[in-house]
């Protein structure tokens, strides 16, 4: 299989203000949210990020997106550098994440449109590719609705077209059904494991245990920014369910102290 991510050494930090040092009742002024993390995904497979809240996935995965830079380290998607190649990164990947909003004013129609001009797509393959993907995730029908006046689900699935538009290779998912229904997860389920038998390349990081299970090939499990293991989810588990093997190493990893 073809390497489709490289990540090597990522490690980002950030400054805490005095006032989140006090929320968070800590005497630190640097947290480290990604500490020398490396993984590699490969074309046509799902790869799973799992970890509790505030272990660095999200962070990971927007330095993966270009949206912020690593401190140190570099990632390649399909050969283009997170660092110094952004606009070639950009080109390759799909990034939904249920901190970027859509623009509560507009319509889906409008946005996927506005996207998909902004990406160089040709008109007649928008067309073609709007029309089967609102197809598909019952949003033809709710085309011309302003996005704050869709319920939670359709913003999601909204969301997901629009970061599509480009029919990109590699696809990167914060969290993709959280918060959502359980028809709506299972249609955005269903979605991803549809775009590993086209051959695309899925990351998604999530902290429920059963879509990992369900949708992965391949897990990482990371405990405060850093990557505890990392296998095919058989080697991983090792005859073990998913949870069961997370907090065997989780209480590893925290010396028993959960």
């Amino acid at each position: 299989m073809k390497e489709l991510i490289v990540v090597k050494n990522l490690k980002k930090t950030f400054t805490l203000s005095k006032k989140q040092q006090k929320i968070e009742k800590q005497n630190i002024k640097v947290r480290t949210a990604v500490d020398g993390l490396s993984f590699t995904a490969y074309s046509g497979e799902i790869f799973g990020l799992l970890g509790p809240n505030g272990a660095g996935k999200t962070t990971t995965l927007r330095m993966l997106a270009t949206l912020i830079k690593p401190d140190e380290g570099d990632a390649f998607i399909d050969g283009a550098s997170i660092v110094s190649q952004q606009n070639e990164v950009r080109s390759k990947i799909g990034f939904l994440t249920s901190e970027l909003k859509l623009e509560e004013f507009f319509t889906p129609n409008y946005l996927y449109d506005f996207f998909s001009s902004l990406h160089g797509i040709a008109p007649e393959v928008a067309r073609a590719r709007k029309k089967e993907m609102f197809e598909l995730f019952g949003i033809d029908k709710f085309a011309e609705v302003k996005v704050a006046d869709l319920s939670t689900g359709m913003k999601q699935k909204a969301s997901l077209c629009i970061s599509l538009v480009h029919n990109p290779d590699v696809i990167i998912f914060d969290e993709p059904t959280n918060g959502l229904d359980v028809i709506t997860a299972k249609i955005v389920t269903d979605f991803l494991l549809d775009l590993k038998a086209q051959g695309k390349t899925v990351i998604v990081s999530t902290h429920i245990f059963s879509l990992i299970e369900k949708i992965c090939d391949r897990v990482g499990i990371i405990i405060d920014g850093k990557m505890c293991v990392c296998d095919t989810l058989h080697t991983v588990c090792g005859g073990k369910t998913l949870e069961d093997k997370f907090f065997e190493i989780y209480s590893e990893h925290c010396g028993g102290d959960e």
